[in-house]
This record gives structure tokens, C-alpha cells and sequence, in this order.
């Protein structure tokens, strides 16, 4: 039997998936939010912002491939009830989290110009991106710690304090957005700084929210600080083994995210606010694959940590036709919303068409994301096969999107639409070797 009938899987399935997804949704909102508003300043404040966070995606990918070998080897442990293991492998998460946010911020506060020209050779879009890196960069501490400890909460199957501390931040970061950007209820109008100080405070507020749930409202994991300070020699060689390929891996995809931002950025002004605006909406109507595809990690990983192999099985066939059907929905979705989403930009004339031309191309490749994204980290990874993936995202990543990326926009001068369709272009890729590797159930 191909696809499960028991309707108690499909529940559970979805009761993981849909507050992750809830909690892209308002994540994503925020950021709709601040692309909007801040764009209403206009293509250049919009294009500083850009590029400023790409430093954010690259520390962000970095701590997403942590957190992930967190719940890949910890699921597994909370599937067999060994709750003194999942603390341990909190806190080595945590240290070397915590660490390469402090490297960022260093890295930020001394050499904050050099890093902005990775991205842009633009001076007027680093001109303008330097006061709102100045505060963003603040917030890579309370990022790494949230993110984490959230991590830490999803190993458990308490995902719910993500959506609510979600819906929280959202309200702050928007309202602060509206009063300090634009300088209402007697504010002074702050433009970006504005902005940046409205993530930041969003940031504080958030870590302080869940760093109280954590020590006093959780009842499952019991964390204490001095968990996240124990050594354990084996447990650590375990989590590195297992996880050294997750976290390369993603950090990987942070660099090609980062390059990616690089590439764009000296295709002009234009090109940066279109795909800013362009990437926000894909990610708003991508969250339920998002969601499904952190719903099955945690689904294979604690039947991985039950022993029941048969039951992984039938759980990774019929997890494959939940992400074909899920892609299949969310390109229709992003193809049909462009335009009334697109209306509420005000943006020069050019700016509008390349950004349609952009949401065309990410309504096609988002049912590539859909499948090959959830079976590789919801299946693969959970699964034990971590340095496949790492090896599969390198191949095509360094081995065909970049050359091929690169030569179009700089020996043949393509236009930025086809650039960016080529820089998407693994997502429809991948599926053929994740289709063939779930498969074999190896």
C-alpha cells in the first residue's frame, strides 16, 4: 500500500505541521511587513536592506543546520524517553551556536563596510545599508539563542510555543515599524533605523519570552542552565558524526544564498528590490511545505528511535505524495496571488514587471522545493543518511547553478530573470535524485 489510510497519522502529521507553518506565516508576515514599508522609502532603502540581510541568511542557515542535527539525533533520543540526553545535546547546540553568533557580531562591528561590498559594489546602497547594520547586527545574539531553545522545544513535540511567541513578535515588530519608520504617535520618523530598531526590539522581546517558558512553564524537558554547560565525550562525537554533514550543509546553502545576494547585487538597484520583494512572497506561500517538511523530520526521527524500520517505510511513502500534493497547491497559489499581492507595492514600473517575471519562475520551481526539500531533511536526514544530502546539495549547488549563473550574468549578460531562474534551478533538479534515494530506503 502506497499511501496510508489511517487517518490518525494525517492528524498528527498535521497537527506538527500546521503551527510550524503558522508560525512561517506570521515569521514571513513580519517580513512582508517590513518589505513593504520600507519600500514605500523607496528602491534604495529597500535595496540596503537587502543586502544587509544577507549576512542575517548566512548566520541564520548556520543555525538551522544546527538546530536541525538537534532534532535529528534528539528526536530520536525523546522517542526512546531519554531526557538526559536531549539536554546534552541542547547544550552543545547551544555553545557552538551562541559562538558563531558572537563571531558575527565581531566580524560586524569591525569590519562592517568590507562585508557589506561582498554583496554590492553599489557605494550608495552601502551608504545606505551602514546605520541599519549598525543595530541589526545586535540581534544575532538573541536570534541564535530563540532559535535554538525552539529547536529544543520542537524535539519534545511542543511546537506551539513557536506559533504564539510568532504571533507576539509580529505585533511588536509591526507596530514599532509603523510608529518609528514613519514617525507616528509623536515619534520622530526614523526611516530605517526606525526599521532596525524595531527588529532589534522584536528580538529582545522574544528571547525573553521563551527563555521563561523554558525554565519555568515547560514540563517535558526540564532544562536547566547548567544542562547547557555538561560534557559528555561520546555524545558529543555522536552529535558531530550525525550532525557535522546537516550543519555543513546548510551553512553551504547559507554561502550559496549569500552568493546568490552577490550575484544579484551587481545586476543593479532594480534587480535587488525585485527579488527582496520577489523572495518575501515566495516564502509566505511556501510555508505549509515548510511546515510539512519540519512535521516529518520529527515523525521519521522518532520512528527511527522506535526501532520500527517497517514503520519508517510506509511513513516515507506516503510522506512523498503529502509533498507532491503540497507543492502542486502552493505553485498554483503563488501564481494566482502575484498580481493583488504586487498591488500593494508601490514600485517603479520596471521594478513591478522583472518582480512578476520573478514570482512566474518561483511558481514553478516552489513544487520542486515542495518535494525535494521535505523528502531529502524530512526523510533522508531524519533518517541517518545526513552526508548524502550534504554531498547531493554541494554537487549541485558549486557543480551546475553557480558556473552556470555566474556565466550568464557576466559573459553572456543575460537579463536578471533568467540569472535568477538558473540560481533556482537545483530546486526542480534535486527531485530526481531525492525520488530515486527515499526510494531505495536506505
Amino acid at each position: 500500500m502506497w499511501m496510508i489510510r489511517d487517518r490518525s497519522f494525517y492528524k498528527r502529521l498535521f497537527w506538527l505541521a500546521a503551527p510550524l507553518a503558522l508560525q512561517n506565516v506570521i515569521t514571513f508576515s513580519v517580513n512582508l511587513a517590513d518589505n513593504m514599508m520600507v519600500g514605500s522609502l523607496g528602491e534604495l532603502p529597500l535595496s540596503a536592506v537587502f543586502i544587509t540581510n544577507q549576512i542575517q541568511a548566512l548566520l541564520h542557515m548556520l543555525v538551522m543546520g544546527l538546530s536541525t542535527a538537534l532534532i535529528v539525533l534528539a528526536s530520536q533520543y525523546w522517542g526512546s524517553r531519554n531526557q538526559q540526553k536531549v539536554q546534552l545535546i541542547v547544550g552543545i547546540t547551544m555553545r557552538f551556536g551562541m559562538s558563531a553568533a558572537f563571531l558575527f557580531l565581531l566580524a560586524t562591528l569591525f569590519l562592517p563596510q568590507q562585508i557589506l561590498r561582498l554583496f554590492t559594489d553599489d557605494a550608495a546602497v552601502i551608504e545606505t545599508a551602514l546605520p541599519y547594520l549598525s543595530l541589526l547586527r545586535w540581534t544575532y545574539l538573541f536570534f541564535c539563542l530563540t532559535q535554538i531553545l525552539l529547536a529544543a522545544m520542537r524535539c519534545v513535540e511542543t511546537v506551539k510555543i513557536a506559533l504564539y511567541l510568532s504571533i507576539i513578535t509580529f505585533i511588536v515588530n509591526v507596530s514599532l515599524n509603523w510608529i518609528l519608520i514613519f514617525g507616528n504617535l509623536g515619534f520622530p520618523a526614523m526611516g530605517l533605523r526606525g526599521a532596525a530598531i524595531a527588529t532589534l526590539t522584536a528580538r529582545v522581546m522574544e528571547t525573553v519570552v521563551i527563555v521563561i517558558y523554558v525554565a519555568v512553564i515547560d514540563k517535558k524537558l526540564h532544562l536547566k542552565v547548567s544542562s547547557l554547560f555538561k560534557r559528555d565525550k561520546e555524545l558529543a562525537r555522536r552529535f558531530f558524526r550525525y550532525g557535522l554533514p546537516v550543519i555543513l550543509g546548510d551553512i553551504t546553502w547559507g554561502i550559496n544564498i549569500a552568493v546568490q545576494g552577490a550575484i544579484i547585487g551587481r545586476l543593479g538597484a532594480t534587480a535587488l528590490a525585485s527579488v527582496s520583494i520577489a523572495n518575501v512572497i515566495f516564502h509566505m506561500v511556501g510555508v505549509a511545505a515548510f511546515g510539512t517538511a519540519g512535521a516529518s523530520a520529527i515523525i521519521i526521527g522518532q520512528a527511527v528511535g522506535s526501532g520500527d524500520i517497517a514503520k519508517v517505510k510506509q511513513y516515507a511513502r506516503t510522506l512523498q505524495g503529502v509533498f507532491l500534493m503540497v507543492g502542486v497547491v502552493s505553485g498554483l497559489t503563488l501564481f494566482l496571488v502575484k498580481d493583488p499581492v504586487l498591488t500593494l507595492y508601490q514600485l517603479e514600473p520596471d521594478t513591478l514587471v522583472m518582480t512578476r517575471q520573478l514570482l512566474i519562475v518561483l511558481s514553478v520551481t516552489i513544487v520542486g522545493t515542495s518535494y525535494q526539500m521535505a523528502a531529502l531533511t524530512g526523510i533522508v536526514r531524519a533518517g541517518g543518511a545526513t552526508h548524502f544530502v550534504l554531498v547531493h546539495d554541494l554537487f549541485w549547488i558549486w557543480g551546475f547553478v553557480m558556473p552556470s549563473a555566474l556565466v550568464a550574468a557576466f559573459v553572456f549578460q543575460a537579463s536578471p530573470v533568467v540569472v535568477f531562474a538558473l540560481l533556482k534551478s537545483d530546486q526542480i533538479l534535486k527531485c530526481f535524485v531525492a525520488v530515486f534515494k527515499v526510494n531505495r530506503f536506505r
